[in-house]
């Protein structure tokens, strides 16, 4: 395991992250030219050595209901790959489509897994299917969007 002062050194090391300290001696690192609302890339990094990386829709880690991954164990090259794969993600960006409620039937979007999900406008709302199975429903198009590319999917046209 790594120590606080060797995952700092990594982390510090990507001149795209701003430190930020918080309470109880802990860490943050921001990447303040992110394209999406988040902004925290390494989460409460604590002098014990325990903290999080920001992996939300990253292939290959589990994360948890906040898309984070602990790296409490993580080796230098694990560290490294993980937030370079953050910032990427976080520099990603998304075409803005006008869309047209009068002529709008659906919308495919598909993740990197090959998982795909439809957007359909019914009766005034957004609603994402999956399949036949109805995943959420949204009152405008953008929160539908903004949902579909947290999630880690993007529009595919047909």
């Amino acid at each position: 395991m790594l120590t606080f002062e060797q995952k700092l050194e990594i982390i510090e090391s990507f001149p795209q992250l701003t430190r930020k300290d918080v309470s109880l001696k802990r860490v943050n690192f921001q990447y303040e030219e992110s394209l999406s609302d988040k902004k925290n890339v390494v989460y409460h990094l604590h002098p014990n050595g325990n903290g999080f990386v920001y992996a939300k829709g990253i292939k290959g880690f589990n994360t948890d209901d906040k898309g984070m991954v602990n790296i409490r164990e993580f080796a230098a090259d694990e560290l490294k790959e993980l937030i370079g794969k953050s910032i990427e993600q976080l520099s990603k960006d998304y075409e803005v489509v006008e869309t047209n409620e009068e002529t709008f039937e659906q919308e495919k979007w598909a993740n990197d897994e090959g998982h795909t999900l439809h957007v359909v406008l019914e009766d005034d709302m957004w609603n994402v299917y999956a399949g036949k199975n109805l995943d959420g429903t949204f009152p405008s198009y953008n929160e539908a969007k903004q949902y579909l590319m947290e999630e880690g999917f993007r529009k595919r046209y047909y």
